[in-house]
């Protein structure tokens, strides 16, 4: 069947949708394992009726990392219990002292078989056998972990962002005496910064990738030297006046600072030296250095770039050549240096032939998945031509970009994926990508995927942002989460008890219209968001209505305030409810959706520029025109 018949089969799908005549089945499976509350069979109380003769102990030579771990842990307790446990040294506490052991000391001998080297970097073990708790990991930072997952878990304490911390109260504090659990994280490389993220919440959520700051007070993080779009740093753009052979050639034969022509061997010279000069003078301790080419497609096309094109079959292979090449000149002056590349937009397809591999300390960045659909299995949806055309919006393109990603873990030891999971072009409009994280990330992992980091929480107010950010950092940490159990913990805190299940249902159906009746792609105009039937846009009203005047907090009423505000911008991009065309007071009713947006902080209806001033604004048009 060509894919004009099916995509007419597939609208005529969707028509049936949106005039009600099929209904989109609102039951989702967000994904993951059940989460299993931890059981007490034989009870330890480390604190009871607010008093404790546990006491908190440090190594002897604990480092800054491992005094942050011993520090929280005194503090929370603390916090839920009343009592605080006093801190000792390894070598002033004996094997009958009843404690809580931070690291690694003397006194796990014969009686907690911690094996560090088995365990997975940042992963951590807990040990408890009625007088002690162990939480050691396989480095300091794994052990921090491990007193944070010990305070979720088991103490009930949550950091949600960086502002909504949930301390139960409870003047006991009770586990198991038998807790023998390894624990260790599905990706070694997890970056997530919610919107005003800081080095303790970044720890919190076991998230390791900074990019600049080393927090080497919450176990230190992964920085770089250079990062993002660094061509132009290596190679700047002045150099075209004097080495225009430096710079990529167009099809016309003209030459452009777009790109930098990778297969000239000048160019490598002059990008090691200014690599050299970057790493010398970084100050962080950095042992990161990126290559990332400039936003657009325009890659060379010299004579000797298209050669290396059609040798290995991708426009990719000149930046694996380069990177190679680049890692070579450095690594003797800089033998513990890792090396990345974007692979991304001309560069996103790996070669063809696989015997191009990447060298051991060179790791490709995969940017392929913000051409994915969101709404529907990466294994069995494709990817977005770039045209709005009537195949690509209701067809269903050849699911590629997994196919890529596994080659790619073929040629190279280890990979990274770059994520963004946001609508660019409607930051302000829910977007549908709920249902298929977990199922993602898991594929991911399965496939040999090493690191995750995700660059679209960090700036963006944006529908259900800060839950997307929250279930992000717990699958990567963990791509087997219970999804649900996640996403509704979460609703209860930040939009309050009352207000959660309305909210839940209304993801719920969002997420199901929009996979019946639309692809979600980080692209996508204001009516990509689903397509509503009467009756669903009316339900939906009802619900936001009830999860507005629910019995709940100020500050959790600002947030459901903030989220309804996706809808609302929805609905007036699409003419419906009080933004019909045919109210004579609709420009009305937009100008004061404009004013509740600034009040909640929503300056942005898009990824790439500021709502204008008032006085810029015709409120006769969609708000999709502001961005």
């Amino acid at each position: 069947m060509s894919a004009f018949l099916k995509a007419s089969f597939a609208f005529i799908q969707v028509i049936l949708y949106i005039t009600g005549v099929f209904t989109a089945d609102v039951n989702i499976n967000y994904g993951g394992e059940k989460y299993v509350q931890q059981e007490i069979t034989s009870p330890m109380a480390i604190v009871e009726n607010g008093a404790s003769d546990f006491v908190i102990v440090s190594p002897d030579n604990a480092d800054e990392t491992i005094l942050t771990a011993v520090n929280e842990l005194q503090t929370y307790i603390e916090k839920i219990s009343g009592a605080k446990l006093k801190i000792v040294s390894e070598s002033e506490a004996t094997p009958e002292t009843k404690a809580i052991i931070i690291g690694e000391t003397a006194l796990e001998n014969g009686v907690a078989e911690i094996d560090r080297d088995s365990i997975f970097a940042d992963g951590f073990m807990l040990f408890s056998d009625g007088n002690h708790l162990f939480i050691s990991g396989a480095n300091s930072r794994g052990t921090l972990y491990g007193v944070y997952t010990f305070l979720e878990e088991y103490l009930g304490v949550r950091w949600f962002t960086p502002e909504l911390e949930v301390v139960p109260e409870n003047k006991n504090i009770v586990i198991d005496s038998s807790i023998n659990r390894v624990v260790e994280p599905s990706f070694s490389i997890r970056r997530n910064d919610t919107l005003g993220t800081n080095d303790a919440h970044r720890a919190r959520t076991k998230m390791n990738v900074s990019f600049w700051s080393e927090a080497t007070e919450y176990g230190g993080a992964l920085t770089y030297v250079l990062w993002d779009v660094t061509l132009d740093k290596l190679v700047p753009d002045d150099l075209i006046k004097e080495h225009p052979n430096y710079f990529a050639t167009t099809a016309e034969g003209t030459k452009t600072r777009d790109h930098v022509c990778l297969s000239n061997p000048e160019v490598l010279e002059v990008a090691v030296e200014n690599a050299r000069k970057a790493i010398l003078e970084c100050e962080t301790g950095a042992k990161y250095i990126h290559i990332g080419q400039k936003d657009n497609t325009n890659y060379c096309k010299c004579d000797k770039c298209e050669e290396l094109y059609e040798k290995y079959g991708s426009v990719s292979a000149p930046t694996i050549l380069f990177t190679n090449a680049f890692a070579d000149a450095l690594d003797d002056e800089f033998p513990d240096f890792t090396f990345t590349f974007y692979a991304y937009n001309e560069t996103d397809r790996p070669p063809t032939d696989l015997s191009l591999r990447c060298n051991s300390n060179v790791i490709p960045v995969l940017c392929g998945l913000h051409k994915a659909c969101r709404s529907h299995p990466l294994t069995e949806c494709g990817s977005k031509d770039g045209n709005e055309t009537f195949e690509n919006l209701f067809g269903s393109p050849e699911p590629t970009i997994h196919k890529d990603f596994e080659n790619w873990t073929k040629i190279a030891d280890r990979t990274y994926i770059y994520d963004y999971t946001i609508n660019f072009i409607n930051t302000a409009q829910f977007f549908s990508n709920f249902e298929y994280m977990q199922s993602t990330m898991k594929y991911m992992h399965d496939i040999g995927i090493t690191g995750y980091v995700y660059n679209c929480g960090d700036g963006h107010i944006a529908a259900f942002n800060e839950l997307r950010n929250y279930l992000l950092c717990k699958l990567q940490w963990d791509v087997n989460c219970d999804v649900e159990y996640h996403m509704i913990d979460f609703l209860k805190a930040y939009y309050g008890e009352e207000a959660a299940p309305y909210i839940k249902q209304i993801i719920d159906i969002q997420t199901a219209q929009t996979k019946v009746s639309a692809h979600a792609f980080d692209f996508d105009w204001h009516y990509q968001a689903g397509f509503y039937p009467m009756n669903v846009a009316v339900a939906l009203d009802g619900l936001w209505e009830k999860a507005l005047t629910a019995d709940i907090t100020e500050e959790q009423l600002f947030n459901v305030e903030t989220a309804n505000l996706s809808w609302e911008y929805f609905k007036a991009n699409q003419f419906l409810d009080k933004y019909t065309i045919l109210n004579p007071f609709r420009h009305k009713r937009i100008e004061e959706l404009y004013d509740s947006m600034l009040e909640h902080g929503i300056t942005k209806v898009s990824g790439f520029q500021e709502i204008p001033k008032k006085e810029d604004i015709s409120f006769m048009q969609r708000p999709y025109n502001w961005g």
